[in-house]
């Protein structure tokens, strides 16, 4: 038996065709003419909405044809004839207008998200899926719908230091933080490359926000007020992860199916406050990191999203469940969790990033 869904995919394209049916049996067999000249004027327009212009062109004229065919058969004047099809053909005319609008407009639109996907993915370009010896996998779902990303950041890259990474959150949400966002990853990209430490690249990166907010002689407000920042860094041997916490919700670490949330022993204050790290320099902490952990780095739209009764997600509970898994199924799974937990509603800007050793990682 054929699954129901397809049969009711199915129906749409099959109501012309059978409006062209019923509208000349029913002009046929009525007491009374024209009963079926609405469905038969219906016809056109219903096949804008399923079909190519191509097709919504012929079943015009077949509706045409037919009017004028029932009208000939029933025995009508002429000129009834005539005006039976002439009002089938005026209204198949606007229906073939309006397919042609729609379908320009539906052209025009996809060239809109194609050319503001490529400018917002120029800003904030997908890492490579795997650094050296480090499987990558990371997820992005904007809040605002149309937009692909919005206000969470993230970057990797291998530096004479080791893999560094950053994740991070610009406070709001949507299209309004995409500037702050390029900021941060620009001052990352080239920071990365020469900070000898994560306390010296979350200065750099600190000094750079300021001076965009600086230049652009604006409020905290106006710049989105600050960034929340988790630098992570990975040596060339791979033994170890440091990370550096800017008031940033901590990572996960999976392994051997354990699951460990990294909280950071000094909570520090977030980039872009004005006021510096909370307890002077912030404190890198480091931890093992064996063949097929995995590090799990997300933004606040996966540890804050909430169910329809307010509670909070779980993100150790789903990393456990996932267990050890390639970094693209934990990252996809996290992002389904959220979806699921919170009923598919967007709440926030959402990112994933997912680092997992890979056997045969060299030794320091």
């Amino acid at each position: 038996m054929g699954r129901p869904e397809v049969a009711l995919v199915k129906l749409p394209y099959l109501a012309p065709p059978l409006l062209l049916l019923v509208g000349a049996a029913v002009d046929v067999f009525a007491p009374r003419p024209h009963y079926g000249l609405p469905l038969l004027a219906c016809t056109p327009l219903v096949a804008g909405t399923v079909y190519s212009f191509r097709a919504s062109a012929l079943f015009a004229l077949l509706a045409c044809g037919v009017a004028g065919a029932v009208a000939q058969y029933a025995g009508r004047e002429k000129s009834a004839q005539a005006t039976d099809v002439l009002v089938v053909l005026v209204i198949g005319l606007v229906g073939l207008w309006i397919k042609w609008f729609a379908d320009r407009q539906r052209r025009d639109l996809a060239l809109a998200l194609t050319v503001a996907e490529a400018a917002q993915r120029a800003v904030l370009p997908a890492p490579p899926p795997a650094v050296g010896a480090i499987a990558v996998a990371d997820r992005y779902v904007a809040a605002q719908v149309g937009a692909a990303i919005g206000g969470d950041l993230y970057a990797l890259q291998e530096t004479p230091f080791g893999i560094r990474a950053l994740i991070g959150d610009v406070r709001g949400k949507g299209l309004r933080a995409v500037s702050a966002v390029s900021v941060a990853v620009g001052a990352f990209r080239e920071a990365a490359e020469h900070a000898p430490s994560l306390h010296g690249l979350a200065d750099r990166l600190d000094r750079a926000l300021d001076r965009e907010g600086a230049r652009r002689q604006a409020t905290l407000d106006d710049i989105e007020g600050f960034v929340t920042a988790l630098l992570v860094q990975i040596p060339p041997s791979g033994e170890t992860v440091t990370v550096l916490n800017r008031g940033h919700p901590p990572p996960y670490l999976v392994s051997e199916g354990k699951v460990s949330c990294l909280e950071p022993a000094n909570p520090e204050l977030p980039l872009s406050t004005g006021l510096g790290p909370a307890h002077g320099a912030p404190v890198e902490e480091t931890f093992a990191f064996a063949e097929h952990d995995s590090l799990v780095l997300v933004t606040d739209g996966v540890t804050e999203a909430r169910n329809e009764r307010g509670v909070f997600f779980d993100v150790v509970g789903a990393l456990s469940e996932l267990g050890r898994r390639k970094p693209d199924e934990l990252a996809d799974g996290v992002v389904q969790a959220v979806t699921r937990w919170t009923g598919g509603q967007r709440q926030d800007d959402m990112a994933v990033l997912v680092l997992t050793r890979t056997p045969g990682q060299p030794e320091a």
